[in-house]
């Protein structure tokens, strides 16, 4: 018979291990390549001492001559908060006695919800890759009270909870339907926020409140507390190209590796830009070649870096990164939230309903933003 307390054994030893192999490596290539690690978490915070520049302690001379001098190294410091991720899920009363004496009724149940939770995380977690922190999913381009026409319509899916925010006012609304074409989505009820235009869209209680994303480290004046100016804080970045070709990717390769000493290792687009890349070697008559890359994944190669495709990637943007300058910092993988007795199931306060809490604190940091690159293709 199944019970509360086999369902919380059920939650810690099965699904919670599915979860972290869903989350740390099913997400997106990129992600799946990055490091997790509990280095450098000091506190709430996570900071990483990097050297910047040479010291000039090297040099020839002649037999007899002076040794070189070094001026010491030169040392900056990196620091960000850990974000806080929760993914909740609920299970009534009812559902619990219904499957109460088929085990493989409750392993169902359990399986469902499992399977939302994990794909609204992943949804989330991929999103949050390619924001900049700031938790604003889009911008209201314009909109008539029931449906808004955005400038990121990959961030949003049906279902979803927002908050559309003005200068002067907040209000709640229920996205329904999600108008990919027309880059547009409907709300459940008419938003009555005056004039939409110019509004940003949020998950509710989420503004400042992600992860430090690939946004960040291509825009801004500072990033991590530090200024553009040290060593090794300004990315590659042409935002001004025309159609997409093999001679700028090229050239933005060698010049990253020129700049920073380490080569990319993987690039990340968008599905429009990647069909841009193979109908350029199309009239060429060249296909392009594919490999397996970590994780599972398929992706194109070229000269040997796999280039992949991610639907939050912007659409005429191209990322050349180096995996190794990222790690996700963090004070533990994904566990469920206990109560003192070790309980995971707990019944929400005046409701016939259980709840469970998964929760991990961390957050990406890359530190060598200059061996990474960015590229941006106006004809896409």
């Amino acid at each position: 018979m199944v019970t509360l307390n086999n369902a919380d054994s059920v939650l810690k030893s099965f699904y919670l291990d599915a979860v972290s192999d869903a989350l740390n490596a099913k997400i997106n290539p990129f992600l799946a390549k990055i490091e997790k690690t509990s280095a450098n978490v000091s506190g709430k915070d996570v900071r990483k001492t990097f050297s910047c520049g040479f010291n000039n302690g090297i040099g020839a001379g002649s037999e007899t001559g002076d040794l070189p001098t070094a001026n010491g190294n030169n040392y900056a410091q990196m620091v960000t908060t850990l974000k806080n991720f929760y993914g909740t899920l609920e299970i009534s009363d009812k559902a619990i006695r219904a499957s109460a004496n088929s085990d493989g009724a409750f392993v169902n149940l359990l399986n469902e919800e499992m399977r939302t939770l994990i794909n609204t995380a992943k949804f989330n977690f991929g999103r949050m890759l390619f924001g900049d922190g700031s938790g604003v999913l889009s911008t209201v381009l314009s909109g008539n009270g029931m449906v808004a026409t955005v400038d990121n319509v990959q961030n949003f899916v049906a279902g979803m909870n927002v908050e559309l925010k003005s200068d002067t006012k907040t209000i709640a609304a229920k996205v329904t339907f999600v108008d990919y074409p027309n880059s547009a989505i409907v709300f459940e009820t008419s938003v009555t926020l005056g004039d939409m235009e110019g509004a940003i869209i949020t998950l509710p209680g989420e503004q400042g409140e992600e992860l430090t994303g690939l946004a960040a480290i291509f825009n801004g004046e500072d990033l991590y507390g530090l200024s553009r100016e040290v060593a090794g804080m300004r990315p590659y970045l042409v935002d001004d190209l025309g159609d997409v070709n093999d001679a700028d990717i090229l050239a933005a390769l060698d010049a990253i590796e020129a700049a920073s000493g380490s080569r990319p290792d993987i690039i990340i687009c968008s599905a429009k830009a990647r069909r841009a890349l193979v109908e350029y070697y199309k009239q060429y008559n060249i296909t392009m070649p594919t490999m397996q890359i970590e994780g599972g994944f398929t992706a194109l190669d070229f000269h040997g870096v796999p280039i992949v495709v991610d639907r939050f990637c912007p659409r005429n943007t191209m990322y050349l990164l180096n995996s190794a300058n990222f790690k996700l910092h963090q004070l533990c993988d994904w566990q469920w939230l206990e109560t003192e007795d070790g309980k995971i199931l707990k019944q929400i306060a005046g409701k016939p309903v259980y709840t469970a809490t998964l929760v991990k604190y961390a957050e990406l940091l890359c530190d060598n933003p200059s061996a990474q690159g960015m590229l941006q293709f106006m004809n896409i």
